[in-house]
């Protein structure tokens, strides 16, 4: 089975941003096998290197890395649908993807990604983006599996 892996910044403290996180992980079953890792925050752009290495410390080798990145290029749902079937099919045992925090992500982390993608020009709170990410990564299956949900 396909694996999917989503590093993420800070915890989800909203039961609504919980709820839909755990309907995305459930749908996605069907289709990958879902890991969140979920580290700790910053409260300054000072202390973003401090960040960026709590998230370098869920990285595997192997792996496709997709860095959310507001700077990154513009992605459709079926683009990013491709994105996913080939880096699948490169031989990589894993996908993950990485949302940064309210301070965005360090050069290390950058340089470290496959791919960066962007989800629209504008900036989502982070807790936002996760549910964001998840619905798009299952409409990127949904679209591989020629399922009608993305319509």
């Amino acid at each position: 089975m396909k694996s999917v892996c989503v590093t993420c910044v800070g915890k989800l403290k909203e039961r609504y941003f919980a709820d839909a996180v755990a309907e995305y992980a459930k749908r996605l079953n069907k289709y990958c096998k879902l890991t969140v890792n979920e580290v700790d925050d910053v409260a300054h752009a000072d202390e973003v290197r401090r960040e960026s290495d709590f998230i370098q410390k869920t990285f595997r080798a192997g792996e496709y890395r997709i860095l959310a990145d507001v700077g990154g290029e513009l992605v459709s749902s079926e683009e990013l649908s491709e994105i996913l079937e080939k880096a699948f099919g490169s031989g990589k045992s894993s996908v993950r993807f990485i949302i940064g925090g309210s301070c965005g992500v360090d050069d290390r982390i950058r340089k470290s990604a496959d791919r960066r993608v962007s989800f629209g020009r504008v900036t989502y709170p982070h807790q936002l983006m996760r549910v964001i990410l998840l619905e798009q990564i299952y409409r990127a299956f949904t679209i591989s599996a020629g399922t009608p949900y993305h319509k």
